[in-house]
C-alpha cells in the first residue's frame, strides 16, 4: 500500500499561569518564519503522543512544567500555515512560576486576554477567541467546517 500524503501533525498550547491574578496566558514571539506572537506548540515527534507533545513543546519554550486540562479543538484549515498544510491539535494546560523563552521562541510574555498583541501567527487569534468562549462559558467551540 502506498503512504498516503497527509497534513503534518502539530501541537498547541494555551498555557494559563495559574498562580496569577486572572490566570494570564503565555505567548512567544517565534524566532523563525512565519514571524510573529504564537502560542507555544510544534510538531509531534514520531512515537509521541499529542499529549507528551503538547507537555515537551510547552516545557522547550517557556521552560515551564505543564499539567494539561483538556482538548480546546482541532485546527486544521489548510491555510492555517504558510509553511504547509498542518492540523493542530489544541490543549489548554495551566502551570506557575516565570516563563522564559527557549529554544523556538525568540521573546516570551504574558498576557491577559484583553491586551494580547495584535500580530498573531498562524490561526491563533481564532483558537483564542475560541478560547476565549470557553473561559466564558465552559462551552467548547464547535467544529469548523
Amino acid at each position: 500500500m502506498k503512504k498516503p500524503i497527509t497534513p503534518l501533525l502539530t501541537v498547541d498550547i494555551i498555557v494559563e499561569l495559574s498562580d496569577q491574578a486572572h490566570r494570564p496566558i503565555v505567548l512567544i514571539e517565534r524566532r523563525y518564519p512565519p514571524p510573529g506572537w504564537a502560542l507555544p506548540g510544534g510538531f509531534v515527534d514520531e512515537g509521541e503522543s499529542l499529549e507528551q507533545a503538547a507537555v515537551r513543546e510547552a516545557k522547550e519554550e517557556t521552560c515551564l512544567d505543564v499539567k494539561l486540562k483538556t482538548l480546546l479543538g482541532c485546527y486544521s484549515d489548510p491555510s492555517r500555515d504558510s509553511r504547509g498544510h498542518t492540523a493542530s491539535a489544541v490543549y489548554i494546560g495551566e502551570s506557575t512560576g516565570e516563563p522564559a523563552a527557549a529554544d523556538d521562541a525568540k521573546n516570551l510574555a504574558v498576557f491577559s486576554l484583553d491586551k494580547l498583541p495584535s500580530k498573531l501567527a498562524f490561526d491563533h487569534d481564532q483558537i483564542l477567541i475560541d478560547y476565549r468562549r470557553f473561559r466564558e462559558t465552559g462551552e467548547l467551540p464547535p467544529p469548523k467546517i
